[in-house]
């Protein structure tokens, strides 16, 4: 059955739905919380929680990557951030928390333009590897051919290679691409590649041998892709076609099987609970988790796309601090708008629609719902 609709004569469009618009339903069956398990593994890392945070310098630190690695999650060093182009970069932290808005965009492209230094990436993951968490660390698809072989030296357990959009085709008259298939097939390291957005794209990516995928387009708190660029991927519907290219792909291979995490839209415990209910094994925060007291961005959030040379296509946004690290991840709420106790609403969501393990649930019914908060 087709959802395309008619936007004009001359064109028709697909509809797609974003977490807002869908809602989880309960069966028949419900199940003590503590009966429920949400850990999830990819390759031989196991994990507690399906919570991968995103690298991003206003959520990840060396120290907070160690900290969520110790409460069963998985933190990502941003590779390309300020904790790889200056020794100390508190003081430049505390300087971008307090820039005025006008003035935030352009302070912060001079601030990134400090050069990287190969020296700090071996030390950041040096330190974090030193506390016994797994170590995971992100380069762009520019940036990875330069600096791919000192991640690894210095003992990577996992490798993200994130940007906006990450296709096994690129085409460029510039310059030799990232040749994906190759990259990954030399590595010693699994990797987790994306963003992707459609069935398509997913299948190829997954064919270059990527342990996982992840998926969104400028869905982001801190993005603003959708009115720079007029991208946007409503996150509901990718997961999901995600989901079937990794059925698919799992049929094609012999029983390979890619994990596909959510990069994108998951600002709340409702969006984590509804990326597993399209298919997610697992989500990648960003704002979430730049609510903690611990993270880097003082209760402000941005990203990469934010100082971009030429063209940003984010900002620095106010998110506020709802709690400590501990206690978005696991409470107690104080408050019933979905920032703290992540974890314990996806258990709680999981029991009362039945369903003991991350795999199982992605299974529940799912029903267009749309939802206009307050």
């Amino acid at each position: 059955m087709s959802n395309e609709i008619e936007i004009g004569r001359g064109k028709r469009g697909r509809r797609a739905y974003s977490f807002d618009d869908i809602a989880v339903v309960p069966s028949r069956r419900t199940r003590d919380p503590e009966d429920v398990s949400t850990g999830w593994q990819i390759d031989a890392y196991h994990f507690d929680l399906p919570i991968v945070a995103a690298p991003m310098d206003s959520v990840m630190s060396p120290e907070t990557a160690v900290q969520l690695g110790r409460h069963g999650g998985l933190g990502v060093l941003d590779l390309e951030g300020l904790w790889t182009r200056y020794e100390d970069p508190r003081p430049l932290l505390e300087e971008i928390a307090t820039l005025e808005p006008e003035r935030a965009t352009s302070r912060m492209q001079e601030i990134y333009d400090a050069p990287i230094v190969p020296g700090l990436i071996t030390e950041r993951i040096k330190e974090v590897r030193a506390a016994g968490v797994t170590v995971a660390g992100a380069l762009s698809p520019q940036r990875t051919q330069e600096f791919y072989k000192t991640v690894v030296d210095a003992g990577v357990d996992l490798f993200v290679i994130r940007g906006t959009t990450v296709s096994a085709e690129h085409v460029s008259s510039n310059a030799e691409p990232l040749n994906l298939k190759r990259f990954i097939y030399e590595l010693d390291v699994p990797v987790i590649v994306g963003g992707a957005s459609t069935y398509t794209a997913a299948l190829h990516l997954m064919r270059t041998g990527a342990a996982g995928v992840l998926v969104g387009f400028g869905g982001g708190a801190a993005h603003t892709t959708r009115v720079s660029l007029g991208i946007h991927a409503p996150m509901a519907s990718a997961v999901a076609d995600v989901a079937a290219a990794r059925r698919d792909y799992l049929d094609e291979s012999g029983g390979r099987y890619v994990h596909v995490i959510a990069d994108g839209g998951v600002g709340r415990s409702g969006d984590l609970v509804k990326a597993v209910a399209c298919g997610a094994d697992a989500v990648m925060i960003g704002a979430a988790l730049a609510r903690a007291s611990e993270a880097p961005g003082q209760g402000w959030h941005w990203g990469p796309e934010a100082h971009h040379r030429q063209l940003p296509r984010g900002e620095r946004v106010r998110v506020g601090t709802s709690g400590s690290l501990e206690e978005i991840l696991f409470g107690p709420g104080r408050q019933a708008d979905g920032t703290l106790n992540l974890v314990g609403a996806l258990r709680r969501a999981m029991a009362t629609t039945g369903y003991s393990d991350l795999k199982e649930f992605q299974r529940v019914e799912v029903v267009v719902s749309p939802y206009q908060p307050r």
